[in-house]
This record gives C-alpha cells, sequence and structure tokens, in this order.
C-alpha cells in the first residue's frame, strides 16, 4: 500500500477546485517552447489523472505512472467514461517512477503537484532523473514542479486545516508540518476526518507525507549527472522568477 492509498477514495473532493485544466494549458506551452511539435508524454505520478485528461484534450498521447492501484483504478475509471477516440489517447500502469520501464521513448515527461518532492534523498532523485531521462527521445523534455526550499525556509510550513464537502461526505484535513532543516524535507502529518452526511458515519485517516524541498543549484547539478541539462526554472503557473516567497516552481530539463 501506498501513502495515498488510504484517502484515494476523497483525494478528488479534496482537489476539486484545482485548476487541473489551467495546469494543463500552463504546460502545454512550457513543453511547446522547449520541444516544439512534442505529442507524446510519459506522467510520473498521475494520480487520479486529471492532469492526464486535460493534456489528452491538447492533443497528447499521455502513459501515466502512479505505484497507487487504488489512484489508478480512479484514472482509468475517469477515462473510460470518454469518448473512444478520447480514450485512445491515454493509457495508465502501476510502476515505481524510480525504475518503472516502458518500451518506448515520449517526447516529455513530466511529474505534476510535487510529485518529485515525495523522493525525499539524493539517491532517489537522481533514480527518477535518470529514469525520465532512459524514456525521453533526443532534445525530450524533463518537466516538474517542488517545494522550493528558498521559500520553506523562509516563509515555514505551519498547520493548515483544509474543508471540502459534496453531496454525499463532509472532509476536514488537519496538516501538521515538522521541519527537518538538516535533511532538507518535511514531514506533514496528516489527520483526515471524513464524514458521510446521509449516515453521519465519521472515519479517520492518519498519514504522514515526507515532502523534500529543492535547491536550483541541487537541481541543476543531479540532471547534469543524469544526462539532463537544466533550461529553465520560474513560479509554477506565473513564469515569475522564483524569490523567498515562491513555494511552487517548475524545472524544465532537456537531454
Amino acid at each position: 500500500m501506498t501513502v495515498f492509498d488510504g484517502y484515494a477514495r476523497y483525494y478528488d473532493l479534496l482537489y476539486r477546485n484545482k485548476d487541473y485544466e489551467g495546469e494543463a494549458r500552463h504546460v502545454h506551452e512550457v513543453i511547446q517552447k522547449h520541444y516544439p511539435g512534442a505529442s507524446t508524454l510519459m506522467e510520473m505520478g498521475c494520480g487520479t489523472g486529471c492532469h492526464a485528461l486535460h493534456l489528452a484534450n491538447q492533443g497528447y498521447h499521455v502513459h501515466g505512472i502512479d505505484q497507487s492501484q487504488a489512484m489508478l483504478d480512479k484514472a482509468i475509471q475517469r477515462a473510460g467514461s470518454l469518448p473512444s477516440s478520447d480514450h485512445s489517447m491515454l493509457q495508465f500502469s502501476r510502476g515505481d517512477i524510480r525504475k518503472v520501464k516502458l518500451a518506448e521513448r515520449f517526447d516529455a515527461v513530466i511529474a505534476l503537484f510535487h510529485v518529485i518532492s515525495y523522493l525525499p534523498t539524493t539517491k532517489d532523485l537522481e533514480a527518477a532523473f535518470t529514469n525520465a531521462c532512459d524514456h525521453l527521445k533526443r532534445g525530450g523534455i524533463l518537466l516538474f514542479d517542488g517545494w522550493y526550499g528558498p521559500a520553506v525556509l523562509t516563509d515555514r510550513p505551519s498547520v493548515r486545516i483544509k474543508r471540502m464537502a459534496d453531496d454525499f461526505t463532509e472532509i476536514v484535513r488537519v496538516a501538521e508540518p515538522v521541519l527537518l532543516p538538516n535533511e532538507n524535507l518535511v514531514d506533514v502529518h496528516y489527520e483526515i476526518f471524513v464524514r458521510d452526511r446521509k449516515t453521519g458515519r465519521v472515519e479517520v485517516l492518519q498519514e504522514t507525507h515526507r515532502m523534500r524541498y529543492l535547491f536550483k543549484p541541487e537541481v541543476e547539478n543531479l540532471m547534469c549527472r543524469c544526462g539532463l541539462k537544466l533550461m529553465d526554472y520560474f513560479e509554477w503557473m506565473t513564469g515569475r522568477t522564483p524569490g523567498f516567497d515562491t513555494w511552487g516552481v517548475c524545472f524544465v530539463g532537456q537531454t
């Protein structure tokens, strides 16, 4: 079981307001800037497939990879609801992004919504970058977003409470972070209260997500060691130069 299997049932409700469509457009623009005509993508950590569906709408053939079977089941179900012509643009497989081997190369490899920040060690990061490079065509693009170290250490993580509800379910999620500054890590302890609005039954889930925050020099160095060149980095979705208040940064590497 992965860390996401426990609340995969509620994941889409928790992030119902996330602008997946806008983020897919942003990814499309960045990819086309660096690799005009790109049409095939491998998505590392595809989750429930929301980004993949919108990227398919942009004309990409997307092969999504995730460790969580519960997440993949939702992605496959979502793809199955599409017309057959659109469904053929999507494929999903279970695998570890550090190790999975597919029998094809892609124009781009992407990892969105802080997937790379879930790799806690330098060894993990190097394995994922190397694997991405192995799946890229010559001139192909690696694009990912992650937590940005200067902002994490300046605007330190604090306790956050998120509430979401639909006609059937109410969710309260409490996130309590613990900063590990000598490891470049944050342990985020989640306590999730899920209430069935019909029966009143309450389920409580507890999970800890270990997050790695990143710095531009280490990313550049790791990319170089793995056969990639850092081409660009900027604030996620805005394109602005990252600073002490920039928690989410997008990095773009090229083979």
